[in-house]
């Protein structure tokens, strides 16, 4: 026995999802909140910023290998 409600709901949802899937595409930008708006919301909330940490010592990279030996 067909179930007409079922087979709407399923077209429906698959027809959103389809949708969605597409308006999504190409979406671009920053993933994180630039720092103004950071500092906006914190000094407006009454937070009071982090202090900034020293930098970290910079890490030096591999040594370069010997010559080979022939």
């Amino acid at each position: 026995m067909l179930c007409w409600a079922r087979q709407i709901f399923t077209i429906l949802v698959i027809i959103l999802g389809i949708g969605q899937m597409i308006a999504a595409c190409g979406q671009k930008g920053p993933l994180y909140l630039p720092e103004d708006q950071i500092r906006g919301t914190a000094t407006a909330k009454g937070i009071e910023e982090p202090a900034k940490a020293a930098a970290p010592a910079e890490i030096p990279g591999p040594e370069p290998l010997p010559p080979p030996i022939r």
